[in-house]
């Protein structure tokens, strides 16, 4: 093949020399610069690759000359054929480059086929291990069978190490070794499943290290690792070879134990106890006794699937916990509790559908001027409407949605509907609830400033209420809180005063407007001293305050006439109206006592 020389009055560099190519840079715009060699092999060596071709009919391999430095051969002849290159390889290779290529299923178009694969080779017994990438391309025959490959492959022992190790994590727990919670429900999976087949039983243990926060904050940190390495290994000494152990969480371990009754389990759980509590464990700053607590469940006779272990596992751990820590409690099934399990999930469907469907509705009742029974304001309580049409009241949805988590998303769609309600009736002045996981709701709080900045006219006629047990819960907070919402113009109730005994003090800390006296003991003044004596007091402290007073649940004209006679300011209840869907500011003053209840 003839050779191009170097154009001089061009700029790019070009080859020169076919038998042995190399890049030659032009020197005529640089005159005295040297002429750079693009010397291949120097480069593959320097970056640890070797090239290669393989002739696959004859099996002749042909190396770069840096294959005996980069694989660590002296002897050339040890790998100058497939088959003796292949008799190198470590007999756990998945696949290796034979397998890639001759029994490729691919086919060769006429620009080859490519190939990647990676395999250990051993090239002496006592040499260490190498991982090899070898990358490539193979080239048909006549037959459109592999005839001849070529590529490059390059050690890769640090990068098969990392991914080693993350294989590991992926699988086990760092600091115990043991496997992690991923791999342990795995495991538990797969051992439910025999059970069920081979019709035996399974355990599933969980057990918790006691008082660990108190070693974090008494000996640090990493004194509390030790402790939980220590106790895995306890654990493990004390487990049958079929067993599996896992690290659940940060002070929980997960047991699984095959083959295994009721009665079996129990024994095995008081030998773990004993394991982890009989010795004291030695750290780095001396002995620390350990104990922990242990809640188990038989599967598949108390639990069907995994969900179910884990769940059932972890109730009882915190059954035992509160009951008393150090012990060991087997979960049992219980009527009530399964029947409110599902109460609660099908609450929970309840009230994500009726907030979707945009069947949260307000109905209002009445507080009025005691002495000329005109409406104060009106307060917006909470209904939900099924997809039957009947209605929910508060008192059956609220504490459901503060045990599942849902009352803030209610609080966020009643703080809504009532402030469009005094928007569209610019004279309306009214009140609405809030839960006390609202009072620090970050979103509750952007809601409400979002809304009262629209409708700059809302703030001095919306009142919000907070019960009094969530406002001696923490007295500083929610003295916060009365402050911002005061400050966006607003004022602020206390409901169902009394039913908290909040000392006169912490009343007049908080800085509410209005308490609602609870209608509990409103109800009964005619017939019970103790209840007249109490709301009595209360509305005399509430005056010496200078608080308006709310009395609740009034039912006749007798207990207004007590109530006025004591300084109350506001009546509510069913003597001047009940709860109603009708917008009774809407109406003609004659016709507002006939409004339908909800």
């Amino acid at each position: 093949m003839t050779s191009k020389q170097p154009d001089t009055a061009g700029t790019a560099p070009v080859l020169v020399d076919s038998e042995e190519p190399r890049l030659v840079a032009d020197s005529a715009r640089a005159p005295g610069a040297l002429r750079l060699k693009f010397d291949v092999d120097q480069i593959l060596q320097s970056v640890g690759e070797v090239p290669y071709e393989w002739y696959i009919d004859t099996d002749a391999l042909v190396w770069g000359p840096n294959a005996p430095a980069v694989l660590g051969i002296r002897n050339p002849s040890l790998i100058s054929t497939g088959r003796a290159f292949a008799a190198l390889l470590d007999a756990g290779n998945a696949e290796t480059r034979f397998d890639t290529v001759v029994h490729s299923q691919a086919t060769d178009t006429g620009e080859g086929v490519s190939y990647q694969t990676e395999y250990c080779l051993c090239s002496a017994p006592r040499s260490p291990k190498l991982w090899i990438e070898d990358c490539g391309r193979w080239f048909a025959g006549p037959d459109g069978r592999p005839l001849r490959a070529h590529g490059v492959i390059r050690c890769i022992n640090d990068r098969h190490e990392r991914e080693q190790e993350l294989a590991y994590l992926s699988r086990f727990d760092r600091l115990t070794g043991e496997l992690n919670r991923t791999h342990l429900a795995e495991v538990l999976e797969v051992t439910l499943q025999e059970s069920i087949r081979s019709r035996v039983s399974c355990g599933f243990l969980l057990v918790a290290i006691d008082n660990l926060e108190r070693i974090n904050a008494a000996y640090g940190y990493h004194v509390a690792d030790e402790v939980i390495g220590a106790v895995a290994k306890r654990l493990r000494s004390k487990m049958r070879g079929e067993d599996c152990l896992g690290r659940f969480s940060g002070n929980k371990f997960g047991i699984i134990l095959k083959n295994c009754s009721p009665d079996d389990i129990m024994i095995a759980a008081e030998r773990f106890l004993a394991g982890v509590r009989d010795d004291v464990v030695t750290t780095s700053v001396g002995p620390v006794a350990v104990t922990s607590t242990i809640g188990g469940v038989t599967a598949p006779r108390h639990a069907g699937n995994i969900q179910e272990i884990l769940a059932r596992a972890q109730e009882t751990l915190d059954s035992a916990k509160a009951k008393r820590p150090g012990s060991f409690l087997a979960y049992r099934p219980n009527v009530e509790r399964e029947a409110l399990r599902r109460e609660n999930v099908r609450s929970t469907d309840e009230i994500v559908t009726a907030l979707n469907e945009r069947r949260i509705l307000l109905a209002f009742e009445p507080v009025v001027e005691i002495s000329t029974r005109e409406p104060a304001f009106y307060e917006c309580l909470m209904r939900i409407r099924r997809s039957d049409g009947t209605i929910i009241p508060a008192k059956a949805i609220v504490p459901v949605a503060e045990r599942l988590g849902l009352v803030r998303l209610l609080d966020h769609r009643v703080l809504e509907l009532a402030v469009a309600e005094l928007v569209a009736a610019p004279d309306l002045k009214a009140s609405l609830n809030v839960s006390p996981a609202s009072t620090t709701d970050p979103d509750w709080w952007a809601r409400l400033g979002a809304l009262l900045r629209t409708h700059r006219d809302v703030g001095e006629r919306l009142t919000v209420e907070i019960t009094e047990m969530a406002a001696i819960h923490d007295v500083d907070d929610t003295r916060g809180f009365v402050t911002r919402v005061k400050d966006l113009g607003c004022r602020i109730a206390i409901d169902d005063f009394g039913a908290g005994y909040t000392s006169f003090r912490n009343l007049r800390k908080l800085g509410v407007d209005i308490v609602k006296i609870d209608g509990a003991f409103v109800q009964n003044l005619m017939r019970s001293e103790d209840d007249r004596a109490f709301v009595r007091t209360l509305l005399d402290l509430g005056n010496r305050l200078g608080l308006k007073t709310v009395a609740e649940w009034v039912q006749s004209e007798e207990d207004a006439a007590l109530l006025a006679e004591w300084g109350c300011n506001y009546l509510q209840g069913a003597l001047v109206g009940r709860a109603s869907f009708e917008r009774p500011w809407l109406q003609e003053p004659a016709t507002r006592r006939s409004v339908v209840s909800a």
